[in-house]
């Protein structure tokens, strides 16, 4: 067995979906189709984005010492509704649980840990989701997956339900990634569903439109008219394009009990969220990737569905309910 064979026969045991290494080189095309992105200003206000496209491009920038990426996956469904009663506001499925990152970096912790029983001298640095370095281009070049429409990653056996992480290590390894092609076909499911035509082309996400980007990165103090209209009722985040997606009915149930939903969290009481003081929203949302929007975001988002279920009613809910038309 080689020494990938052993690391991804490990990364399953500590409970990774899936895994996949590569050599640690630059992803010119991936780093020419970002700065074309960013170009056309389709990242907004994520500033942070726009750093350093060299470096989110050359994971070898990132962590000099790199000469393999092991990228793994994580499935985090769970097989739960969201509620469309009036007063309630819908949560993106991946923030139900305990934040991810937390969940992510204990399991690459311990498979660095493994790399470094291999090769005491190995050097490793995990990444996940917030590091500059493009993690679904790599789990593409992985073999993990796909990239389908919506510009989410694909997968034959769990959809789209993954988390994606990265161990850079400074071993050479051999290579373990079967290119996966591209099922998407003629399906533009997710194009057809998007409320607000958010992925302006096939492959492509203008974040600006994206209902995830307006309830969680967008930090204006209150949202317009234009913008409340088309929440229905998505508190945090939106999964309108991964729900309409024809290979999430493969999704399985999860093995990570960190991902099950806390209280609340699936479809959250506006009222009690716009009740919440500082410190008890500390405390709720401890160790939760809904921190990522701050109580007033939050509670902005909570003001904007509110405002508009009492002008219009909540119509447009059942309307843009998930999975409706996914025949």
């Amino acid at each position: 067995m080689t020494n990938s064979e052993r690391i991804i026969y490990e990364a399953r045991r500590i409970g990774f979906d899936k895994a996949g290494v590569v050599r640690a080189d630059a992803l010119a095309n991936e780093r020419e189709r970002l700065e074309e992105w960013l170009g056309r200003g389709y990242h907004g206000d994520m500033a942070w984005m726009a750093r350093e496209p060299a470096m989110r491009s050359d994971p070898r920038l990132l962590f000099p010492p790199a000469r393999s990426v092991i990228v793994v996956a994580l499935n985090y469904y769970t097989p739960h509704e969201h509620s469309d009663e009036p007063g309630t506001g819908k949560v993106s499925r991946y923030a139900w649980g305990d934040d991810y990152h937390d969940i992510m970096r204990a399991k690459l912790r311990e498979l660095a840990d493994f790399v470094k029983s291999i090769d005491e001298a190995a050097e490793t640095r995990a990444c996940v989701d917030t590091a500059p370095i493009m993690d679904k281009a790599w789990a593409v070049h992985a073999g993990l997956g796909w990239l389908g429409k919506h510009s989410n990653l694909i997968t034959t056996e769990l959809g789209s339900w993954i988390f994606i992480g990265e161990l850079l290590v400074s071993l050479e390894l051999e290579e373990i990634s079967e290119p996966v092609p591209d099922h998407c076909g003629t399906c533009t499911a997710c194009l057809d569903a998007c409320p607000t035509d958010a992925i302006v082309e096939s492959y492509v996400v203008d974040s600006t439109r994206c209902l995830s980007y307006t309830t969680i990165e967008f930090r204006a103090p209150e949202l317009s008219d234009e913008l409340s209209k088309h929440l229905n009722g998505w508190l945090y985040g939106c999964d309108i394009c991964q729900d309409v997606c024809p290979w999430n009915r493969f999704q399985k149930p999860t093995g990570e009990a960190g991902f099950e939903p806390r209280p609340g969290n699936v479809s959250a009481d506006l009222g009690r969220i716009l009740s919440l003081s500082p410190t008890e929203y500390a405390e709720r949302f401890q160790r939760s990737a809904m921190k990522r929007t701050k109580l007033s975001g939050l509670q902005r988002n909570a003001r904007a569905i509110i405002d508009h279920e009492q002008n219009h009613g909540s119509e447009d809910r059942a309307r843009l309910s998930p999975g409706e038309d996914n025949d």
